[in-house]
């Protein structure tokens, strides 16, 4: 054909470098994985129940675009008791498929053609992409393990041009496991006040933090009014293939965002948002439950990752560990394409996640404590025949 069809911001996307090791993984025997997103727990009873009772009770008809109003409410609910932000369910929240659709929705409300989108990394794959798929241009600002990974508000206010637009930021953070802090995120708060920015602010990980605090960004002073908030249900209550997550934000702004939805998806699968109202009202134990099982998991895979000489900064969210790999003399995408061909093992190359991965990987301890054991001895017989 003479002729190019796919447009050239589809054409020039780099894949996904999480989903390449991964197709590679599908092929093989007996592998370990570190490396997809994904709690190994099942969906707690229940939630299943009232996923199941649902399409029992011949649910399985759209819903409004915004999504059934009782689970708004409650997410509404939920943002005020956590953090004390206060968002009118009629005309603030939006029930999205997963937080996937919800980012899509963010940045194609807000990005006009050419305008720049400010997004520390390392981050999860989706946000650079997202950004030009909606017109806009990604600015990345490294962050570094000398800093706990924590987004730098200086390098940030240098990077801000006539063209900037907002500031991305995800935190709890895949892939570092780092949580900003309070002081940090004030002072990106007063970096977009005083340049007029908005701020998306992707908190799927809220619930799953380790002694520290997660601070949602809108509730910081005068931030709700220029912040959207992205959440979800798959990280903390194990419902990835429900596909239901959340955006909140002040009217005038979410109303760009369910335009978009509605002629989009329509509205997220009905079944999946009753669950959700399941999570919501009757999953707080669950997921304390399966946060507290994540912890002895990190406490393994950070102190065991340390002895082996891969330095690693200790995690204080998500279910995440980005230990350096610089002993073995590799780059990341070599060390995670020999680890799985010769000790059947899948990480994933810090690169993959932007500025400031290289030289990392990305180990998910979202699996079986067993498993990560035996994954940690089959890296450590890797790393000794590297050195």
């Amino acid at each position: 054909m003479s002729r190019e069809f796919i447009a050239t911001r589809v054409a020039t996307l780099k894949p996904s470098g999480i989903r390449k090791f991964f197709d590679i993984v599908a092929t093989m025997d007996d592998v370990i994985s570190l490396g997809i997103g994904e709690p190994d727990f099942t969906t707690p009873e229940p939630i299943l129940e009232a996923g199941i009772e649902a399409i029992r009770n011949g649910e399985t008809h759209y819903t409004s675009n915004a999504g059934i109003y009782e689970l708004r409410e409650a997410i509404a609910e939920l943002l005020e008791e956590k953090y004390q932000v206060c968002y009118n369910p009629v005309d603030e929240v939006v029930v999205t498929v997963g937080v996937s659709e919800a980012l899509y929705l963010a940045l194609t409300a807000v990005i006009n053609p050419g305008e720049e989108i400010i997004i520390p990394t390392p981050c999860f794959v989706s946000y650079q992409a997202e950004v030009i798929l909606a017109g806009g241009v990604p600015v990345e600002v490294p962050g570094s393990m000398e800093n706990n990974f924590q987004p730098e508000p200086g390098l940030i206010e240098a990077a801000i041009t006539p063209q900037t637009k907002a500031i991305f930021i995800g935190f709890p953070n895949n892939p570092t496991g780092a949580v900003a802090t309070r002081e940090t995120l004030l002072e990106i708060s007063r970096i977009a006040e005083e340049h007029d920015l908005f701020v998306i602010s992707d908190e799927i990980y809220d619930s799953l933090v380790y002694g520290v605090e997660h601070v949602c960004f809108a509730s910081l002073p005068g931030m709700k009014e220029r912040t959207i908030t992205l959440g979800g249900f798959s990280k903390s209550y194990a419902m990835t293939g429900w596909r239901v997550g959340y955006a909140a934000a002040p009217a005038d702004i979410l109303g760009g965002l369910v335009r978009i939805h509605q002629y989009t998806v329509m509205s997220a699968p009905t079944m999946s948002q009753l669950a959700a109202l399941a999570a919501v009202k009757h999953g707080a134990d669950y997921v304390e439950e399966m946060r507290l099982k994540y912890d002895r998991r990190r406490k393994l895979i950070v102190s065991r990752l340390n002895a082996i000489g891969l330095e690693t900064f200790m995690p204080q969210g998500a279910f995440y560990a980005f230990p350096k790999i610089k002993c073995t003399g590799l780059d990341d995408v070599l060390f995670a394409k020999n680890l799985l061909r010769e000790e059947r093992v899948a990480v994933v190359p810090g690169s993959a996640f932007g500025a400031g991965g290289d030289g990392f990987v990305r180990c998910s301890y979202a699996t079986r404590y067993k498993e990560i054991e035996k994954a940690l001895d089959r890296i450590e017989s890797f790393v000794k025949r590297c050195s």
